[in-house]
């Protein structure tokens, strides 16, 4: 059975704290007219793991695979063509791109330094014969056009792929460029 927080509307979720978007939510230069998006917490990593959940370096910051989580907990679990719809797909990319940037404000400080978007790769936990993985990815690059604007847009590949860590439906990862 498939949990899935993110069926309701993302300005309702009650996921963590309003996230600051660095005037991205519509007060200062911001391109989302005040969005009302709610924040995850930062991923919380365990000693397991040797990597960084974002990298900078040479002005680009490298954005390990995030899935929708709230620190350590999924949001969403499923299969894309079993247990979730295309729209609960969406709404799941949404949360994970709220997932990013709450990394995103934890390494950098503030949102402000993402100058631009350059690329982004969403695998889909997809059931065989699922082909509406980018219809699932355009949750996290919709959100990210809605605070960027024309720096939001990026290139992306939407594989398919089999079971995921939490059997969460999507990870992403990304680059982007910071100043």
């Amino acid at each position: 059975m498939p949990t899935c927080a993110a069926s309701r509307k993302q300005k309702d979720c009650g996921v963590g704290a309003n996230i600051d978007l660095g005037g991205r939510d519509g007060t200062d230069r911001g391109a989302a007219g005040g969005i009302g998006i709610a924040s995850p917490g930062a991923i919380c990593r365990s000693g397991q793991f040797n990597f960084r959940l974002v990298k900078v370096h040479g002005g680009l910051a490298y954005i390990a695979g995030h899935g929708p989580f709230d620190s350590a907990r999924p949001l969403v679990q499923g299969r894309l063509g079993d247990d979730l719809t295309v729209d609960q797909g969406y709404e799941a990319a949404r949360l994970t791109a709220l997932a990013i940037l709450a990394s995103l404000k934890h390494e950098l400080g503030s949102l402000d330094r993402v100058s631009e978007w350059i690329r982004a790769v969403g695998y889909v936990q997809a059931a065989p014969g699922f082909d509406q993985n980018p219809l699932v990815v355009n949750g996290f690059s919709d959100l990210i056009v809605e605070l960027w604007g024309e720096a939001g847009r990026h290139a992306r590949s939407a594989p398919g792929q089999g079971p995921s860590p939490s059997n969460v439906p999507i990870i992403v990862d990304a680059i982007a460029a910071v100043d």
